[in-house]
């Protein structure tokens, strides 16, 4: 419980001081979109190529672990896009549904790290990094796509939203690491001290970024689309995750995992992303906010559940 606590702890911290940023030291909206372009560019890219460059995937199972997130994550997207006519009904317009959408299928890659390895130690980081394969190019993928389809002022078409998705630097840096990793490709020494640099500077920057987009007024007056952005990915996707990972017949510290890689709350870079294609950014700053907080109880229970038991 402790562990799961103190990991969360310090990414809320960050987000509450990138909103003291943005109102004192920092009130410029020029400045941070610099800093929103070099995360979203630089930085979170260099982590997932580097995390995966380094994982030990051949000591882990990667069919269940992977397996299980995947189908998870799949079966949220699928639900969030039934949901859509009922949402529009509830006067939940494209870019607000974007916004549900990367809240309640995206996740915190530096929380679920950094619990993993404070668990289990180099094997955590290697379940964590086999979740990283699993998770982050689909959800990408479907993030790109419904943000180009919800969220833009006008209709796109196929090829236009294919390549919107082509050129995200999340999947292609997926995909880089993937290959380095399977090719067991060489990296000199140069290489791993710029990317841990980088790597390093993506988890403060990224959530001071979210926390400067945050309009604190409305964090404790949640509406109806940030509550079914929080119920659907603390709540929903872990039951999903766990109930696929049990019957993939996972237990022990490869369940536990999926409990950990599938509550935490969703990705900084999702706020990134949708200042970047339109989506609505103040909402998905109060989504993942709402998530960071109430994850410090979800979190441990899902966790303590499955290792318990």
């Amino acid at each position: 419980m402790g562990v799961v606590i103190a990991a969360l702890l310090p990414v809320f911290l960050l987000i509450v001081l990138g909103l003291v940023l943005k109102h004192s030291l920092m009130r410029l909206d020029t400045q941070w979109h610099g800093l929103e372009r070099l995360t979203y560019y630089v930085l979170f890219p260099a982590l997932l190529v580097q995390t995966l460059v380094k994982a030990d995937l051949s000591k882990v199972p990667v069919a269940g672990v992977g397996g299980a997130l995947f189908l998870a994550a799949l079966a949220m997207s699928l639900l969030c896009l039934a949901l859509r006519p009922l949402l529009t009904r509830l006067s939940i317009d494209g870019p607000a549904f974007s916004s549900i959408f990367q809240g309640a299928t995206r996740w915190q890659t530096y929380v679920a790290l950094g619990v993993s390895s404070s668990l289990y130690g180099a094997t955590g980081l290697a379940l964590a990094s086999v979740a990283m394969v699993a998770i982050i190019p689909m959800v990408n993928v479907f993030s790109v796509a419904v943000l180009a389809s919800c969220a833009s002022p006008g209709k796109r078409s196929f090829g236009e939203i294919a390549a919107t998705v082509l050129r995200n630097p999340l999947i292609w840096a997926c995909a880089i690491g993937l290959l380095l990793n399977v090719l067991h490709v060489p990296l000199p020494k140069l290489w791993h001290d710029v990317a841990d640099a980088l790597a390093q500077a993506s988890l403060a920057i990224g959530l001071l970024v979210t926390g400067a987009g945050l309009h604190f007024e409305g964090l404790w007056r949640a509406g109806t689309a940030a509550t079914v952005g929080v119920v659907l990915k603390l709540v929903v996707m872990p039951a999903l995750a766990l109930a696929l990972a049990v019957w993939f017949g996972l237990s022990g510290p490869s369940l536990v995992i999926v409990a950990v890689a599938s509550a935490v709350p969703t990705s900084p870079s999702a706020y990134v992303l949708a200042r970047q294609m339109g989506g609505d950014a103040p909402l998905l700053a109060q989504i993942i906010t709402l998530q960071t907080a109430l994850a410090a109880v979800t979190m441990p229970l899902f966790v303590a559940l499955v290792a318990t038991g």
